[in-house]
């Protein structure tokens, strides 16, 4: 077998790959670096497809916390990872949006899926899933109900803070106002599209695209992102393992050279 691993700021995740390139297991945890989520998602890999460490041809390793693991033969940079992954699933891919919980990116990807350009906020928690985390915990309901409150409204709050910071204490201060919560969830979800798609224009959008990370389960957020684009998303069955699996990929690519 051949093993992916991305270990994330707020996440791990492993996908298993046989032979033939197919996905025999796929798990993500949300432990990230410095937790034990990684010896726990092996686990969970290894149960589900009855296989040892042994079994592993080849591994490669991806994410935030690539640099501190030392259990995999090989260490790729997430942007080739999510390059290798989505052009796996999606072969006339054209454009990556990844949002994580620390960081989002955006990938232009070249006819033969291979990275032409890509930009990337890791430096501020705005348009992240962490930004999400903090709106949802002051509307009191998990980061995946932000979805169901912001369907039923018809007029986002706008949230003018970039700042994570300065637009809890602005959310806040909207609610005591008499903010509706589905308002307060619509401009979250808004504000988050709108700066992520801020940093795709800067590398010329092209169709198709494709939206990985965790806040892709989120599916208000994907349509806001599409509304702001003017493109149609694609989200893939797993969209936080897509990284992984690009990992996973390289694995099998550096074994057999």
């Amino acid at each position: 077998m051949f093993l992916g691993i991305d270990i994330g700021s707020s996440s791990s995740k492993a996908v298993l790959l046989d032979e033939e390139k197919r996905v025999l297991a796929e798990e993500a945890l949300n432990l990230g670096t410095g937790s034990n989520g990684i010896s726990q998602v092996l686990e969970q890999v290894y149960s589900k497809t009855g296989r040892t460490p042994k079994d592993i041809l080849y591994s490669v390793v991806t994410g935030y916390g690539r640099n501190v693991y030392k259990g995999a033969d090989a260490q790729v940079t997430e942007i080739s990872c999510h390059a290798k992954g989505v052009t796996h699933l999606f072969g006339e891919a054209r454009t990556v949006i990844d949002i994580g919980g620390q960081d989002a990116k955006v990938i232009r990807l070249d006819g033969e899926g291979n990275v032409a350009d890509f930009v990337m906020n890791d430096k501020c928690a705005a348009g992240t899933g962490r930004f999400l985390e903090v709106m949802a915990r002051v509307l009191n309901c998990d980061i995946y109900r932000l979805s169901d409150l912001a369907a039923k409204s018809l007029r986002g709050t706008q949230i003018s803070s970039v700042c994570t910071v300065f637009a809890e204490a602005e959310v806040i201060s909207q609610l005591s106002l008499g903010s509706k919560v589905e308002d307060v969830a619509k401009g979250a979800l808004q504000s988050v599209a709108k700066r992520v798609c801020g940093q795709a224009r800067r590398i010329q959008v092209a169709p198709q695209v494709v939206m990985t990370g965790g806040v892709a389960l989120i599916p208000e957020a994907v349509h806001m992102v599409e509304k702001e684009l003017g493109e149609e998303i694609a989200v893939p069955g797993s969209p936080q393992t897509v990284g992984a699996l690009g990992a996973a990929l390289f694995a099998w690519e550096k074994y057999h050279r």
